[in-house]
């Protein structure tokens, strides 16, 4: 059952006035469910008890831990179909969709179960004393990640699941022992509560505080300016636009304690093809990369929004197929009218650079709040003289960039903004003689990635889901795997402590059994 109401932590609350409804894409129309914003005083009710439950939460096991994160991905498999119904009346995805991005959350919240379970992600490091060194004693330290408080999560419009209610930066900081208070995305407040409802239910069967997570619902910014601002909240996990991201990566910098705000944000993506690629097939690059440019609209953040290549007969071919193909690919719906009244004004701005030709242009009718697909072109020189056109338009959109020479190109990367990832097409071993353009490259993404498409984000220990500034606000850290964790952790050092007051990861006999780096030397022995 939706009610519309906040969660502060397990109790369902609706103090506030403003109300609102969310839309169904599919349909044109609102959805029934009235959601309640959430009131000032139940943001501050929801950041201190977030606070009171920190005090018991980061001190529980990760074993116990990783039995509340594992019970979240039971109970929300559990809602069943009902909760994937609500999740496609909420974003027009459909249901093929819905299976796939939920099953990507269970695999999250089960990944992050196993990491925190086996233990070593604490880093435990430990030098022991030497009372007897000259020509001064030395001190026993031991070092190991600490929890760093209450995370405020917010949701992201084009994923429900994966990035929102119990998506990826609240399991991890779950997992690292922060409580979460999650400011559900406008889009899909409903989907957000049924998450929530399920994510509550595991805490009271696995015995976890009250306020360990709470689910407040906002229509406007006011709610997440009032989380990121108060005391008792230590960190910020968001994704979405530059300009979201940048505004509360600002507020939180001019807080009387500043706090981290890690933001994964905007990246067109670059593709850079090389010219034994282009010869040899360039059919084949141009049909597979209409499909990325496309695919879910083109409402992925690792969408490729800018190809790059050297002006040749096969750059000249792939542009022609590429313009061809890309109207063959059926429109799809977006997930709300803002989001395709932005696209629309984006693509229009971007339509209306000096020098910027376009290729292809789905002109046909569509209906109501579905995407036109667009694929342009522009000389090297233009492109890198006019900063508009370095700029993502989130949706179906790509610019191809046709280069004088390989220095252009190289100058080209290097001038980008950080980006998510990068691409590089190849053949023949080809990708040898280009080492300078592939630094540049390397320089400005988080991922770089060999004969391949962007679209697509594996979830494992190896992935790096953020890059230099503005693809994120650190590009020290991922958003996606379980090295997402070490965004929501500290490192602390206790000297001299007796051994029995010690964190068990710290003490003498190693009674969990991990891996520490104990003088120098990795071991799970015994001190």
């Amino acid at each position: 059952m939706i009610t519309g109401k906040n969660y502060i932590g397990n109790q369902l609350s609706a103090s506030g006035s403003k109300t609102f409804k969310t839309f169904n894409p599919l349909l044109n129309i609102e959805n029934q469910w009235e959601i309640t914003e959430a009131s000032k005083d139940e943001v501050h009710q929801a950041a201190e008890l977030g606070a009171e439950a920190f005090k018991i939460y980061s001190k529980i096991s990760g074993k116990k831990k990783a039995e509340f994160l594992r019970a979240i991905a039971y109970e929300i498999e559990a809602l069943g179909d009902d909760l994937l119904q609500v999740y496609s009346s909420e974003s027009g995805l459909p249901n093929g969709r819905a299976m796939g991005e939920r099953g990507r959350t269970l695999g999250q919240l089960r990944a992050f179960a196993n990491h925190i379970e086996e233990g070593n992600w604490v880093e435990a490091s430990i030098d022991t004393a030497q009372p007897d060194r000259t020509p001064f004693p030395k001190v026993d330290l031991r070092k190991m990640n600490m929890p760093l408080g209450p995370v405020v999560v917010f949701g992201a419009s084009n994923f429900p699941f994966a990035f929102s209610t119990a998506g990826g930066d609240t399991a991890a900081a779950l997992a690292a022992g922060c409580p979460v208070i999650v400011k559900s995305h406008p889009m899909h407040a409903a989907t957000g509560e049924m998450v929530s409802s399920a994510v509550i239910k595991a805490a009271e069967k696995t015995g976890m505080p009250n306020g360990v997570f709470s689910n407040l619902n906002s229509s406007g910014i006011e709610v997440g300016q009032q989380l990121v601002k108060h005391p008792k909240v230590k960190a910020v996990g968001f994704t979405g636009s530059i300009r979201g991201g940048r505004a509360l990566y600002d507020l939180a910098a001019k807080r009387e304690e500043p706090i981290p705000v890690f933001a994964e944000m905007g990246s067109v993506n670059p593709v850079i093809i090389l010219p034994e690629a282009l010869k040899n097939r360039a059919a084949a690059i141009a049909k597979t990369y209409s499909g990325s440019i496309t695919l879910g609209t083109g409402q992925f953040c690792t969408n490729p929004g800018l190809i790059i290549g050297l002006k040749s007969e096969g750059l000249t071919n792939f542009v022609n197929i590429l313009a061809k193909e890309i109207v063959t690919v059926e429109p799809s719906c977006m997930l709300h009218p803002n989001i395709v009244r932005a696209y629309e004004a984006n693509k229009e701005k971007a339509l209306s650079q000096k020098g910027l030709k376009v290729l292809a242009n789905y002109d046909t009718e569509v209906q109501a709040n579905y995407a036109r697909q667009v694929v342009t072109t522009v000389e090297g020189d233009t492109f890198l003289n006019n900063l508009t056109l370095h700029h993502e338009v989130f949706g179906p959109f790509s610019i191809v960039v046709q280069c004088d020479n390989e220095q252009q190109l190289e100058t080209i990367v290097s001038n980008l903004e950080g980006q998510l990832t990068g691409t590089v097409i190849s053949d023949n071993n080809e990708i040898t003689s280009y080492s300078g353009i592939i630094n540049a490259l390397q320089n400005r993404v988080g991922r770089i990635i060999f004969n391949g498409v962007p679209t697509g984000v594996e979830v494992c220990p190896s992935m790096l889901h953020g890059g230099p500034y503005p693809a994120s606000t650190d590009s020290r850290f991922t958003a996606v795997g379980v090295d997402a964790i070490k965004r929501f952790v500290r490192p602390f050092s206790f000297q001299d402590w007796p051994n029995g007051l010690l964190p068990d990861e710290l003490k003498n006999e190693n009674p969990l059994g991990i891996s520490r780096l104990v003088n120098n030397e990795n071991t799970k022995a015994e001190i």
